[in-house]
């Protein structure tokens, strides 16, 4: 081997060196499970970090919450036993209430477009990362499967059908607004909702968007749905230990930036399909969809903004992203001046 290949070749060594000892993983767990729609899509999303930088930032993907509780994904990044959490803001409503209006605003937006549109092009990923930061971690951004649909064993036509409706909700400000339009929410487990509801515990429920609901069984019992939901729009979001963010080269940083904008894409419009298409397979079988009118909407609006406000003095935090989400409410016509102010 003569002087000059011997010198490339250790060059080529040291360069593989080098790039070796500066690819970086990421632990990242998501309680979506992996055979779901968006389960395949954050596949993808590792698959295109992995692409994109050529393999110098890869994931371990931890699907199904299999290290640590749903709830506790945010704390176990915060404490390092992972680097990022894939839930939803609104599980840490008891560290600061604001928390709840980057989880789910409930009654607010009609679209995911104009979710993402907030988060996106009105200072939404700001004022959110105050808040983020505030508690060791960074908001990389939201994926949104889009509008729940409530499902009953009654019909539910609109605002006058809550009246006394005894239904399976989450946690936190949604009780609220429902207790207000008369109906009596019951918190429970997710797992207990198909049993409630053929047992007559429960009328309805309030767990996920149409096609979800389909696959958990429930149009086996119940044969009413509100659709296109309104009442609720989850974001998930990608939220990383702020420490290990900040380690991360700009172009890692900008490369899963440009993955999540894609995994939030996709699927949003995957989820749209797969809702539009479970609703006329239900329609086929007899299921009653119900469209709520701009009145209903409008009522259920009111009851949610007057929460939203009593929400938003509970904390400095609270205030400044309500606000801001009713500024851009009122930009969008979703909000008249009036209500507003």
């Amino acid at each position: 081997m003569n002087r000059t290949t011997l010198k490339t070749g250790i060059a080529a060594l040291a360069l593989l060196a080098g790039t070796a000892a500066s690819a970086e993983t990421l632990r990242i767990q998501t309680y979506i499970a992996p055979e779901t729609i968006s389960g395949r899509n954050a596949q993808a999303f590792v698959e295109d970090v992995a692409t994109m930088s050529d393999g110098d930032l890869t994931i371990d993907m931890f699907f199904s919450s299999s290290v640590v509780k749903s709830v506790e994904g945010w704390d176990a990044s915060v404490n390092g036993i992972i680097d990022c959490d894939m839930t939803q803001a609104s599980y840490q409503t008891g560290k600061d209430p604001g928390f709840q209006f980057l989880g789910d605003i409930m009654g607010g937006y009609e679209t995911p477009w104009q979710q993402y549109a907030w988060l996106y092009e009105r200072g939404g990923l700001e004022i959110a990362n105050e808040l983020y930061n505030e508690y060791g971690m960074q908001l990389v951004g939201w994926w949104l499967y889009g509008p729940e649909s409530m499902s009953s064993t009654t019909p539910l036509a609109g605002v006058e059908d809550l009246k006394d409706w005894k239904f399976r909700s989450p946690p936190g400000m949604e009780t609220e607004i429902f207790a207000k339009l008369g109906a009596s929410p019951v918190v429970m487990d997710f797992n207990e909702i198909f049993t409630a509801l053929e047992t007559g515990i429960i009328d309805g429920a309030d767990a996920s968007g149409l096609a979800n609901n389909v696959g958990l069984g429930l149009y086996d019992v119940a044969g009413y749905a509100t659709f296109p939901g309104f009442h609720s729009m989850p974001s998930d979001h990608l939220a990383c230990n702020k420490t290990r963010w900040d380690g991360l080269s700009e172009k890692n940083k900008r490369i899963m930036s440009v993955a999540m904008h894609k995994l939030g894409m996709r699927t949003t419009l995957a989820m749209m399909v797969a809702n539009e298409t479970a609703a006329k397979e239900l329609e086929a079988e007899g299921v009653t969809l119900h469209n709520w009118g701009e009145a209903d909407r409008s009522e259920f609006r009111k009851a949610a903004r007057d929460t939203w406000e009593e929400w938003a003095q509970k904390s400095p935090a609270a205030r400044k992203i309500v606000d801001s989400h009713v500024s851009f409410m009122t930009e969008l016509g979703l909000i008249e001046p009036s209500e507003s102010n």
